[in-house]
């Protein structure tokens, strides 16, 4: 009967960790970054970034659409700094660019990143490799809408670097952020 006993504890203690084990492995698998070459899923909810041209990984038409899920699942990095366009120190909270360039397996050397209201700048991809640029969805713990610079926002971790402060570097805060073209 003890030996009945604890060959149940046995098996009950594996279905547990294999369970557990198959429910980590399902969690890791959905919020994964895509590599380069594979699809990416399609958003279930209202698409707030567009990106086309030279990219690798698609969901439709040749281009990446993303919902704000499809973002915070790349991961969600907090970015405190000052700004051109705010009071005192901000706290941002968005993905980083060069993790979103990887997820859609962007190969060229610059974007043309374009607002709602059609305003565009070029970005080398030396920017997103030598700082912690955002595409920031959140301000101060609040989302951004289009009524307060979003839904995206290039923000740029100025007071950690001090040569990030100045006009031309201002000039790629680009706030309502819809599309972005790799060039």
């Amino acid at each position: 009967m003890f030996r009945n006993f604890v060959a149940l504890q046995f098996s009950v203690a594996r279905m547990v960790r294999g369970g557990l084990l198959t429910v980590f492995l399902l969690a890791i698998a959905l919020t994964a970054p895509t590599l380069a070459g594979e699809p990416l899923p399609q958003p279930s909810g209202r698409v707030i970034l567009t990106i086309s041209g030279a990219i690798e990984n698609t969901n439709g038409d040749g281009v990446a659409r993303f919902d704000r899920a499809m973002l915070e699942r790349l991961g969600v990095t907090k970015v405190n700094t000052s700004t051109s366009w705010t009071d005192g120190v901000t706290r941002f909270e968005g993905v980083l660019a060069r993790d979103l360039l990887k997820a859609v397996g962007a190969t060229g050397d610059q974007v043309s990143a374009r607002a709602l209201n059609d305003y565009a700048i070029e970005i080398p991809f030396s920017d997103f490799e030598s700082y912690d640029v955002l595409f920031a969805f959140r301000m101060d713990g609040v989302d951004l809408t289009p009524r307060d610079k979003g839904p995206l926002w290039i923000v740029y971790p100025r007071d950690e670097h001090p040569e990030l402060r100045n006009q031309n570097i201002d000039a790629k805060w680009l706030w309502q952020l819809v599309n972005l073209d790799v060039q």
